[in-house]
């Protein structure tokens, strides 16, 4: 059933979509007797595709629905979790989902992203460069979609980790952790970060947010997140001044490498070892970037109590993949976007 419309400056009660609160671990094998290591298992968020957009999507699919919106679109790169995950909820929730889509290195997992969108009912428009990205999104606006920012990192969708935050200050007082000195995650919209910051700041906890850059510029993620930061603790009526916000929220520019999509040495090795530690599964394109900076803060002591944010969906792709075209059979468009 559709909700009523939203009155201007009106929030929707999010869908109810995730599992929550999800469950934070302590690696010990990689902890040290000055600086142990914490995770929080977003990856776990639900059994089909979990990860930190289903959080985001809850808010954003929400707000759609109460406007009256029947159709959505997006953007991302050929392999944007993103893009799936709006695509695999979105179309659950009873909307039609369109995206544009942008070429990135060729991998496994991006050519099974990519066949799970066509496969979940995605309608793409590949472009040939994030310079061709507005104007294939207008277009698709003026047809009628109503717009979802890249990585669902709006003020609405980024409010899916005000709430976050605040389920992991649920989680210190019970007893279930330590309070973090630092929060590290991974930081390609900005959302993420954002809403974590905000939601620190909000629950007065003293943890610092270290987003990690997976993409140039260091400086236009900085900027990004700290105003969403900003906007979402505004949003919920605390009054987060922008030297408290930038003191909460710093970024990590160091493990860039080739920019979005390229893995880098650092990453590799972060892989192995949060596979054989912990039993993580990271891609190196977000995850792997940001255990890489983790590891870093707890081998250079920057933080009694460190706290990685596992972003990547753990759930098998093989459901997603149910009658998926193969990749040779998708249109010569599409195979082009994973170089």
């Amino acid at each position: 059933m559709r909700e009523r419309s939203l009155r201007t400056g009106e929030q929707a009660a999010p869908l109810s979509i995730g599992k929550y609160p999800t469950a934070v671990e302590r690696v010990a094998a990689l902890s040290t007797p000055r600086s142990d290591l914490w995770v929080k298992r977003d990856d776990r968020t639900h059994e089909v595709y979990g990860g930190n957009k289903v959080r985001k999507l809850e808010f954003l699919l929400a707000d759609a629905l109460a406007r009256g919106v029947t159709r959505v679109v997006t953007v991302g790169a050929a392999g944007s979790h993103h893009v799936l995950a709006t695509t695999y909820f979105g179309t659950h929730a009873g909307l039609e989902v369109e995206a544009v889509l942008v070429p990135q290195p060729r991998t496994a997992h991006v050519i099974d992203v990519l066949r799970a969108d066509v496969a979940q009912g995605l309608r793409p428009f590949p472009v040939t460069s994030w310079g061709a990205v507005p104007w294939a999104t207008m277009q698709r606006i003026v047809r009628g979609a109503s717009f979802i920012q890249v990585g669902g990192s709006s003020v609405v969708g980024s409010m899916g980790y005000v709430s976050a935050a605040r389920e992991l200050a649920g989680q210190i007082r019970d007893g279930v952790l330590p309070e973090p000195d630092v929060c590290v995650v991974a930081l390609g919209s900005g959302g993420t970060a954002a809403g974590l910051a905000a939601g620190f700041e909000v629950e007065g906890l003293r943890t610092r947010v270290v987003g990690v850059c997976v993409s140039p510029p260091a400086w236009a993620l900085r900027w990004r997140s700290r105003w969403l930061a900003r906007a979402c603790a505004h949003r919920v009526g605390a009054r987060a001044t922008r030297e408290a916000i930038d003191a909460r929220l710093a970024t990590d520019g160091r493990f860039m490498g080739g920019g979005y999509g390229h893995a880098i040495a650092a990453g590799d090795d972060a892989t192995r070892v949060a596979d054989a530690a912990a039993g993580l599964i990271l891609d190196p394109t977000y995850t792997a970037k940001a255990f890489a900076s983790a590891l870093w803060h707890v081998r250079a002591r920057r933080g009694r109590h460190i706290l990685y944010w596992h972003t990547l969906s753990s759930a098998p792709m093989a459901p997603l993949l149910e009658g998926a075209p193969s990749h040779g059979s998708l249109a010569k468009p599409l195979r082009a976007l994973a170089l």
